[in-house]
């Protein structure tokens, strides 16, 4: 069930993805995917109208280093001349071009972008094709089924990128009224692999190793894109691909867990100085802790924390207690 996924000239060394992520998929993250097999990372999403009018401060999102390959790097906007300009501007920032026609967040949405494209078939085509013809990279699109549950455009707009020269498709299969409440309809990923030629790569819900298996198995997707499920987890690309290859997968340890959320700070403290990295580093130490007994007393604790050896100390306490 492992395989190799070619989108475009680009074939990657499997077929998981880590999914962009606004605030999240920033350096220090994708790392821990990577270590831990993660096939393609993706940059934060990143908006068009900063990398234009912006510039240095946008920049930052797409900071990588060459061990952060092959990257993929999503754009959002609403108008197709500044979408192009925003593709030839990081062309040579990443590996792979993304256009985000799925944010539900209401900022993006009344902008015109993410989900409000769902609506606008003209202006989706209109803006693939002007970053199609300003950029050699693989493109791709990450979408959702449509603006509500009741007016699915989703095999229109993937019918439209494939004629318009994409790559490949991601659906994550919810409506954007639906933000994400309810389920994740897999069966509309397994319609839309039925009706495209080019790859398609699903998302939603995906939270194990074994929720991967599942959906390549129930859809047929030729790769599947991990989101949520890979917050304090990034042992879910290992764990995955272990399954995928017919063993059966070993769950991280406390200690693997703080091992690996110790790293995660150093690589945030020496990427953005301590400061940061102790604020950046709450929300992440609170899914690192999920599961665990005592997690919310833990979480508390250290979001009163303010110096990165208090920290620390923390941190080995929490997680050594509940190795013993």
């Amino acid at each position: 069930m492992t395989k190799s996924i070619t989108i475009g000239p680009l074939r990657l060394p499997n077929n998981l993805i880590l999914a962009p992520m606004a605030g999240l998929t920033n350096l220090p993250m994708r790392f821990m995917a990577r270590e831990c097999g993660a096939g393609l990372c993706f940059t934060e999403m990143i908006s068009v109208n900063g990398l234009v009018r912006e510039g240095k401060k946008t920049f930052e999102l797409l900071r990588s280093a060459p061990k952060d390959r092959p990257l993929g790097i999503q754009l959002f906007g609403d108008e197709p001349g500044i979408m192009a300009e925003g593709a030839r501007l990081v062309a040579g920032y990443g590996d792979l071009l993304d256009i985000n026609m799925g944010c539900p967040v209401r900022k993006v949405v009344d902008s015109g972008a993410g989900s409000a494209l769902l609506r606008e078939p003209h202006k989706a085509a209109a803006i693939i094709r002007a970053v199609r013809s300003a950029t050699s990279l693989p493109l791709t699109i990450k979408i959702r089924t449509g603006w509500k549950a009741e007016e699915p455009s989703f095999l229109e707009i993937a019918r439209i990128a494939e004629e318009e020269g994409c790559d490949a498709v991601t659906l994550h299969p919810r409506s954007r009224t639906q933000m994400f409440e309810g389920k994740a309809d897999w069966s509309k990923i397994k319609a839309l692999k039925e009706s495209v030629k080019i790859p398609v790569i699903g998302s939603g819900d995906i939270f194990t190793a074994r929720d991967v298996v599942a959906m390549l198995e129930e859809t047929g997707c030729d790769g599947v894109m991990i989101a949520r499920g890979g917050l304090g987890n990034p042992w879910i690309f290992r764990e995955a691909l272990e399954m995928m290859t017919g063993r059966e997968p070993v769950p991280s340890t406390p200690q693997e867990r703080l091992t690996m959320a110790l790293r995660h700070l150093q690589l945030f403290t020496e990427l953005s100085g301590e400061r940061v990295a102790l604020r950046e580093m709450r929300k992440h130490l609170a899914w690192y802790a999920k599961g665990l007994p005592n997690a919310a007393q833990f979480r508390d604790m250290i979001n009163r924390i303010e110096e990165k050896e208090e920290l620390t100390h923390a941190m080995g306490n929490f997680f050594d207690r509940r190795a013993a």
